[in-house]
């Protein structure tokens, strides 16, 4: 088995999706304990914004490549390889401004890829990433619930994942960790997620 560990909190030490991560990923290894972890850290090694040269590198066919494109392939093809490679990926998503932060949102870019993890049919868009488990590890400051006419976060994944056809998404999430005593209390609350899975 093999688990990808995805954080992109920029606030290190004092991350929380860091913290319900690294939870998570005890809870895993102590399920499956051959399984390999591997990490990517887009809090501390963002990917670049897309351009038109990786665009290019991902969604183009290596004839209408350009040099640059066929330079950028690699690394580019790299990403999504270790995306389908995973069967269990683990996304630290922390709320940034009501979203999700600007890092994963490139990491995210790099997934959607016609042909390869979503297409187009007479039917309408057909995911073909499935096969494989998402847990979101969901940190807020404030205290939103599940239906929040401002959160374009966790709003965002479920629409995302579920596109490229996973459906077999969970949200560990610690909200309100902002607040007066939210931390410890929204750590609580996700051991007890963590617990259940």
């Amino acid at each position: 088995m093999k688990i990808l560990r995805v954080d992109s909190s920029t606030n290190g030490a004092r991350s929380v999706t860091r913290e319900v991560t690294d939870l998570i990923i005890a809870k895993l290894q102590a399920d499956h304990p051959d399984a390999e972890v591997v990490v990517r850290d887009l809090g501390t090694e963002p990917l670049a914004h897309l351009n038109p040269i990786t665009t290019g590198a991902i969604r183009l066919g290596e004839d209408q490549w350009t040099d640059d494109m066929k330079a950028a392939a690699p690394a580019e093809q790299a990403i999504l390889d270790e995306f389908l490679s995973a069967d269990i990926v683990v996304v630290g998503a922390p709320m940034y401004n009501f979203t999700i932060p600007s890092s994963l949102k490139a990491w995210i870019d790099r997934l959607g890829v016609p042909r390869v993890t979503f297409r187009y049919s007479e039917a309408g868009p057909e995911g073909l990433a499935g096969g494989r488990k998402i847990i979101v590890a969901s940190g807020r400051g404030g205290a939103y619930g599940d239906d929040s006419p401002v959160d374009f976060q966790e709003g965002l994944l479920k629409t995302f994942f579920g596109f490229i056809g996973i459906t077999d998404l969970t949200i560990i999430r610690a909200e309100g960790v902002g607040m007066p005593g939210g931390h410890e209390t929204a750590i609580a609350a996700a051991k007890e997620q963590i617990a259940a899975l």
